[in-house]
């Protein structure tokens, strides 16, 4: 899985759960939707997101750097 797909995967499932917990217990769960929709919008401008470092340090790749690779002679997965 390359890091960009990732990065939505958990975007968007930290939406859903924050959903979820704001139905199904508190309204405060929607500060947690704010943080992740802030963080999206700041990374919009300054490149740069928390998570994508998170999923970097992880083992995944950008899709640069799997192109990269696979000039390079490396093997894609």
């Amino acid at each position: 899985m390359r890091l960009e797909r990732g990065l939505r995967l958990v975007a968007g499932a930290f939406i859903l759960i924050s959903l979820v917990g704001y139905w199904l217990h508190s309204p405060y769960w929607l500060l947690f939707t704010l943080f992740v929709g802030f963080n999206l919008f700041q990374s919009g401008f300054s490149n740069w997101c928390p998570m994508k470092s998170l999923l970097h340090w992880l083992g995944l790749k950008t899709c640069e750097e799997e192109i990269a690779e696979i000039k390079k002679g490396g093997h894609h997965d």
